[in-house]
């Protein structure tokens, strides 16, 4: 896929859809690495779910670190691997409180020394709360990226990375989110709708449907 090509896809996706923004709820830097942690092999909507129970009653990392990991649990209970994801939150909680005055890090090499943060929730803080240039590949970005040759590769990191270099400044902040978001509703695992996809004649997909009907 040439560089003019990836221009109308990001043109087109920023057009349709002009202030992206991710699905989980949140108030606070906070609240969004927490909802991320959880989110981990798990949907968006079972995370709002048992945060908007939970950020009720606790939304700091004193609050929940109060609940302790037997409380935390009664609050997502319903995500998988909320046992780990427990334990990984209040650790989190407690390094915020001693080692960064209870705030968010702003930086890579910090949020990711935080329990439960790898590289992807390390990306969706960065770009999502403080607006740094990063690319956060879940599922359906790689899906996306590889199947139209927007950036293949054979790993997360290698398409993230070259998300990163193909894509033009002025898309950088929201191309996460519009990536996200087209192949979840869009260009979906196992039937994707080409029908309603307004990228579908820049497509490289080999397998795209030629009957347009959605």
């Amino acid at each position: 896929m040439n560089k003019d090509k990836r221009y109308e896809i990001l043109t087109r996706l920023r057009a349709e859809n002009p202030t992206p923004t991710t699905e989980l709820n949140f108030d606070s830097t906070f609240e969004l690495m927490i909802a991320v942690i959880l989110s981990a092999q798990a949907t968006d909507v079972s995370v709002n779910k048992a945060t908007d129970k939970l950020y009720k009653v606790a939304n700091t990392p004193e609050a929940i670190f109060a609940l302790g990991e037997k409380g935390l649990k009664d609050y997502i209970k319903t995500i998988g691997l909320y046992n780990s994801k427990a334990a990984n939150v209040i650790k989190t909680c407690r390094i915020l409180i001693d080692e960064h005055n209870s705030e968010v890090p702003d930086n890579r090499p910090e949020l990711e020394a935080l329990p439960g943060v790898g590289r992807k929730t390390a990306n969706v803080v960065l770009n999502t709360a403080y607006r740094q240039p990063t690319m956060a590949v879940d599922t359906h970005i790689f899906r996306l990226s590889n199947r139209i040759k927007f950036a293949p590769g054979k790993t997360v990191r290698q398409v993230e990375d070259k998300l990163i270099k193909v894509i033009a400044d002025e898309f950088i902040l929201d191309a996460h989110h519009w990536f996200i978001l087209h192949g979840r509703y869009v260009c979906t695992a196992r039937n994707p709708r080409c029908g309603a996809c307004v990228i579908y004649d820049l497509c490289e997909y080999k397998d795209k449907k030629q009957d347009l009907d959605d």
